[in-house]
């Protein structure tokens, strides 16, 4: 065993620790999930998935237009940069018929009250697809969703200051392989060690049935009392599934998104998304498809699982203590 999957041992444990001591003591206590700013949620969407983005594919001028979008939305909310600015440059390996391009991850963070050296990570993925065949795929379920969703957490985060360091991660060139998470996850701007969990978002913006799926608990279960405390409370269907091996093709999103290389790293992560839907990967997934009521609340249920997240976490460091 490693001295990094020690330190990953050890901060879970005290997560399973603090988690069923916080089950115990749950009855009476749940409170709704926080709130955001709907109007500055559905706005963030919008402008990510304009026709004038052009895609957002990594290396092209609309993948960088979405870039500056996420930079200046990190300024304005008050995030705090890492060393060297929002902006983490890497260069994308060719896949396919992907060249390799310039590309960039936005990064900042909310530092603890309690726990500053401890961090969560949050995570969006703000590229996709570009132009295929003269048409605009413009990915407003997938990501501009996420992406809204992540600078609407970020800003919640901002006025209602954690008790463990937040780490927002705006990541670029997904669509390509995960190659914006693989480039956090290589180079991260702290000690990797340090890292509690990864909380993932990509595709939050609708479901015909309201579900929105939590994806993780199988591989790490200590995380399965958290969502059920949050599922019930949150103002959408929140289920636990996807990640189990074995399933039929697609069906186990374990490696289907950013939280994947968090956990080949042996990061805990938690990914929330819809089911695919008629849209996805078409140049219909369009801002107009997607449902509004479910899209807010679906970031708020991500939000509330964070605040969870970071409150069990403070009871097992005070455990340790």
């Amino acid at each position: 065993m490693t001295l990094r999957s020690l330190a990953v041992g050890g901060v879970f444990s005290l997560l399973a620790l603090a988690s069923s001591c916080a089950s115990a003591q749950s009855t009476g206590t749940a409170t709704a999930a926080p709130e955001i700013d709907r109007e500055r949620l559905l706005a963030d969407a919008s402008a990510l998935s304009a026709d004038s983005l052009q895609g957002r594919a990594v290396g092209t001028a609309g993948g960088v237009a979405a870039r500056r979008y996420m930079t200046a939305a990190f300024a304005r909310i008050g995030l705090t940069p890492f060393a060297g600015g929002f902006e983490r440059p890497f260069t994308t390996t060719a896949k396919g018929s992907s060249p390799a391009a310039a590309a960039a991850n936005v990064v900042g963070y909310v530092r603890g009250s309690e726990h500053p050296d401890r961090y969560i990570v949050v995570t969006a993925h703000y590229d996709h697809v570009g132009v295929r065949d003269g048409q605009v795929y413009n990915g407003a379920d997938d990501n501009a969703s996420g992406s809204a969703a992540l600078l609407a957490l970020a800003a919640h985060f901002a006025e209602h200051r954690p008790r463990h360091s937040i780490v927002f991660a705006a990541l670029d060139a997904e669509e390509v392989g995960l190659q914006g998470a693989r480039a956090f996850v290589a180079g991260p701007p702290v000690d990797k060690a340090s890292i509690a969990l990864n909380v993932n978002m990509d595709m939050v913006s609708r479901s015909a049935r309201g579900e929105l799926y939590a994806a993780g608990t199988h591989h790490y279960p200590a995380l399965a009392p958290l969502v059920r405390r949050v599922a019930a409370r949150a103002p959408v269907k929140l289920l636990i599934g996807h990640d189990t091996p074995g399933l039929s093709p697609g069906d186990d999103w374990t490696n289907s998104s950013d939280h994947g290389p968090f956990h080949a790293a042996g990061i805990p992560f938690l990914y929330f998304g819809v089911e695919d839907h008629a849209d996805y990967h078409k140049p219909t997934d369009d801002f107009g498809r997607i449902t509004p009521d479910f899209f807010v609340a679906a970031a708020r249920t991500v939000a509330d699982f964070v605040a969870e997240a970071d409150r069990t976490l403070a009871s097992g460091g005070a455990a340790r203590g």
